[in-house]
């Protein structure tokens, strides 16, 4: 710690800081543009300038840029000296001279860092009357507007898009007052995460698309602390909400998780909560629509006296899954993931749960000096792991800084140090990355092959782990490099996951992470699982979608309960038309229009995340709570959307003739922990309901919401109450507490008076770019234990197709593989039509180029595709892109037949 004096008075702050971070972590108020606690300091914009003095005897002083100037012991500085003020304001002005001072009409109006800092430094008169200079602007794409007239060159963007996110295609052309900031041509963004410049960007030039179509302005929309559900990362994120439409999200500050950057699936992929074609009203197989207690009583007379399976999901809730749980039974509840899948994620959790090497937060992977990422194409299957592990390479230049003396926030200076160093990453996937531009070294091969790769690292590491016959020199010896690199490292970290469908790079994964122990190495594994909840179900229990439907088949159940899951997408299409059809009854309650709701006897419609509350476990073991944003039925009385813990609840309380007995969240919240041991934690993923500040709610709507009482006049001039929520801690209203003063770690939306912008974070948290001061939300259910786990010893054999046979294995797209965002109409425009791809040597040896029509049979499904040929792909493999229309499930692992161009 160091003492520094601001304006008179001595002041404790962290002495590793510069001048700028230290006062704003004090909550003091300095106006900065081009300086972000991501990104570092480089003094670009001149904004946050302070007059600093030699000691309390000096009254003369001299400017400095507070971001360049770091906080040591004893610094005295001044932030309301007369002249620092009017220099401040100067820079504004500068910056001004050629804005087209468009507020009004300005997406960012209203959550603009821009406007704040120019209200901060007092400038409010436009002196500049000369021509301004203007832009052209650029296509970038469905989800990002570029408008680049309000640029103010703080090189932000820039330094976000190509330094932190590894992004090529976006650049600075021109020089001195006439710089561009955008691509060399019109074209989509091609970095994964280019939403996050609608909140690096400090003014108006990125803004939402997606947003601008329904747009209002921030003070308008309603907010609540939401989970992502389009990965297992578990981001935290901020969904906004006006009129009962959701209308964009924003990045959640947690600074054990995603910190202040989310992927564009996750920013964008919301639209499928505003679809037309959802379920809203409960509805039988002919259309006929229901009330809620006619359907719930029909329910009750289609199911009573039957043997029901119920069928969850695990991008529902684990209080949804609990409830359907109760309803059927704990014999009869299933998963509602395939078998090899569950699988797998069993296998995950176990290993995690005994793993001698702990569970590492996303902040935690950015920490690591040496990474073996083994199977995953981390982009596709986690980007915000992929972001994370990115930066982990990147603190080789940090810690050269660091031997040379030079503060890791001078991002120019430690760049110049690294001259482009980076920390060992070894990759092992089937084919390219988008992270092998940081790698040091990357193989592909057949997921067999890598899974021998990986035990073989683990006995380089330590000769009693299991040895991998057969291995071919080559191998060997990129085993040992790898092994070596570990080992050197103070901090190694394995990555694999369960996306290959190979349960043995888990398990090389495990072994490996057993080895680094027995060295004593301080590492950490990390395993990437499917879904938003993938392994809080399988903490749950429940047995695989495959024994559900063969339960019914053969007669032991006939009737089915599903819960927001689409079996079409998980298991193949005859095995579920055999089980629909067997069964006497099918009951599914969802949020989305899908194939299995389309065979359904009673439709009933299910919340989706933005429309219920409920708790997800993130592959890191984090259970995390997500609130309702919005009550559908307060402007449209005929919607009965409901949770599904609600539906299952009602429902089993109707079969029974008993009162229902959970009549909120926390009900259902601690029965589901009871249930089960290992989430016992996640009654304090979230604060109770009875959780109040200055014995008030917290605000869902900023103070400054308006049109409330206006917004259903068309229905009728009399308002009626606003929703009352008894879940939760937070009011469907602008009445309660939105402040920054008191911590609290479940925050709607970031405001505080004066910061309007995601800038806001500031006010929230213990440090700038630390942690919230009420603590990160969430609780951790894995926590290292020692080492319980033995070796994995069953080794797979060495892939070796015969000439002319062929296995299945997956490509992941971020744009298609999710099956809910595949909804949302932006990130259609990204998803790439079905394909299937080959190696440039199997493709010669068809006779067949880039674009043919192929025709082949997969697990009995026969299927008709044009060629994608992939330099990295191993012989013998034929790639599909999983989840993308057309691509069967469950059809990974599984021999091709027929493979030859199609008749024309």
């Amino acid at each position: 710690m160091a003492t520094i004096h601001v304006d008179g008075k001595a002041l404790e702050v962290n002495g590793a800081d510069n001048l700028l971070q230290a006062c704003l972590s004090l909550g003091l108020d300095i106006p900065y543009f081009c300086w972000h606690p991501a990104l570092g300091s480089v003094g670009a914009c001149r904004q946050c300038a302070v007059k600093q003095y030699t000691d309390e005897n000096d009254t003369r002083g001299r400017i400095v840029m507070s971001c360049m100037t770091p906080a040591s012991d004893g610094t005295w500085i001044s932030i309301d000296d007369e002249e620092s003020k009017a220099f401040r304001a100067s820079v504004v002005e500068w910056l001004m001279t050629n804005h087209p001072h468009d507020c009004p009409v300005c997406e960012e109006g209203g959550h603009c860092h821009l406007q704040d800092m120019t209200v901060m430094t007092g400038h409010n008169e436009r002196r500049y009357r000369f021509t301004k200079r203007t832009h052209q602007n650029q296509d970038l794409g469905p989800f990002i507007a570029h408008e680049m007239n309000r640029c103010i060159a703080c090189y932000r963007c820039v330094r976000y898009y190509k330094d932190y996110a590894g992004g090529t295609d976006l650049g600075v052309y021109g020089a001195h007052d006439n710089v561009y900031f955008g691509r060399v041509e019109d074209g989509v963004l091609e970095s994964e995460f280019s939403g996050n410049l609608t909140e690096v960007c400090p003014t108006g030039v990125f803004t939402d698309k997606t947003h601008s179509e329904r747009y209002n302005r921030k003070w308008d929309m309603q907010f609540a602390p939401s989970i992502c559900h389009g990965c297992s990362s578990g981001c935290n994120i901020s969904p906004g909400e006006r009129y009962g439409e959701l209308r964009r999200i924003e990045n959640r500050f947690n600074g054990s998780v995603n910190q202040y950057f989310l992927c564009d699936r996750g920013r964008f992929g919301y639209g499928y909560v505003n679809r037309k074609d959802r379920p809203r009203q409960p509805q039988l197989a002919d259309g006929t629509k229901l009330g809620l207690d006619a359907a719930l009583d029909k329910a009750a007379d289609l199911l009573r006296g039957r043997t029901i399976v119920g069928i969850g999901s695990p991008r529902a809730s684990l209080e949804s899954n609990y409830g359907l749980r109760e309803l059927v039974g704990a014999e009869y509840f299933y998963s509602g993931m395939e078998a090899g899948e569950l699988a797998r994620v069993r296998l995950a959790l176990n290993v995690l749960n005994n793993s001698p090497l702990p569970v590492p937060t996303l902040r935690d992977i950015e920490d690591h000096d040496a990474v073996f990422v083994l199977g995953e194409d981390l982009t596709q299957t986690a980007a915000r792991v992929a972001l994370a592990v990115r930066q982990a390479t990147k603190g080789k230049a940090e810690a050269m800084a660091e031997a040379m003396k030079v503060q890791p926030w001078l991002d120019a200076a430690v760049k110049n140090i690294g001259q482009h160093a980076l920390y060992p990453l070894f990759i092992a996937s089937l084919a390219e990355t988008k992270l092998d531009d940081v790698a040091e070294e990357c193989v592909h091969a057949a997921p067999a092959d890598l899974a021998r790769i990986g035990f073989a690292v683990a006995h380089a590491i330590d000769p009693s782990a299991p040895a991998v016959a057969g291995l071919d020199d080559e191998a060997l010896a990129l085993a040992q490099r790898i092994a070596d690199a570990l080992v050197a490292a103070k901090r190694p970290l394995v990555v694999a996951g369960t996306s290959l469908a190979d349960p043995a790079l888990i398990e090389a994964a495990a072994n490996i992470a057993k080895a680094l122990k027995l060295r004593e190495k301080n590492g950490s594994l990390s395993l990437v699982v499917p879904e938003a909840n993938s392994l809080g179900l399988a903490m749950l229990g429940g047995e695989s979608i495959d024994a559900a439907l063969d339960a019914v088949i053969s007669g032991k159940a006939d009737a089915i309960v599903v819960l927001e899951n689409d079996l079409y997408a998980r298991v193949p299409a005859a095995k579920v038309d055999a089980a629909l059809a067997a069964a006497k009854v099918v009951i599914v309650a969802d949020h989305s229009k899908t194939a299995t709701v389309d065979r359904a006897h009673l439709v009933l419609p299910a919340a989706s995340f933005a429309e219920g509350d409920g708790t997800l476990v993130s592959q890191e073991g984090r259970a995390q709570r997500f609130f309702q944003v919005f009550d559908p039925q307060y402007l449209d009385s005929s919607i009965q959307i409901h949770e599904g813990w609600r539906w299952m609840h009602a429902l089993r309380a109707t079969l029974l003739n008993k009162p229902v007995d959970w009549t909120q969240l926390d009900h259902v919240t601690s029965a589901c922990a009871e249930a089960a041991p290992q989430l016992a934690g996640i009654v304090n993923a979230a604060p109770s309901a009875a959780f109040r500040i200055k014995g008030m709610k917290l605000a869902r709507e900023p103070l400054r919401y308006s049109g409330r009482t206006a917004m259903r006049a068309n229905i009728s001039v009399h308002e009626p109450r606003t929703p009352q929520d008894k879940d939760t801690a937070f009011a469907f209203s602008m009445e309660g507490y939105s402040g920054s003063a008191e911590p609290r770690q479940q925050v709607p939306f970031a405001w505080s008076p004066g910061w309007n912008s995601p800038q806001a974070w500031n006010k929230f948290q213990d440090e700038v770019g630390g942690h919230l001061r009420a603590g990160d939300p969430g609780v951790r259910l894995i926590e290292s234990q020692g080492d319980r786990l033995n070796w994995f010893n069953a080794i797979p054999g060495a892939f070796n197709p015969a000439r002319g046979t062929w296995t299945a294995v997956p490509f992941f797209h971020l744009f298609g593989s999710e099956e809910s965002s595949s909804r949302a109409a932006p990130v259609q425009e990204r998803i790439p039509a079905a394909y299937v791809a080959l190696a440039k040597s199997e493709a010669d040896r068809l006779g067949v180029n880039e674009g043919a029509l192929l025709s082949l049979n997969v697990a009995g499904v026969a299927l008709r595709l044009p060629l994608r040929i992939n330099e990295e792909l191993g012989a013998g493999l034929v790639a599909l892109p999983k989840g993308l229309a057309g691509i069967p499930p469950a059809i990974f692992g599984a021999s091709v037949e027929g493979l030859q161009e199609a008749a024309q």
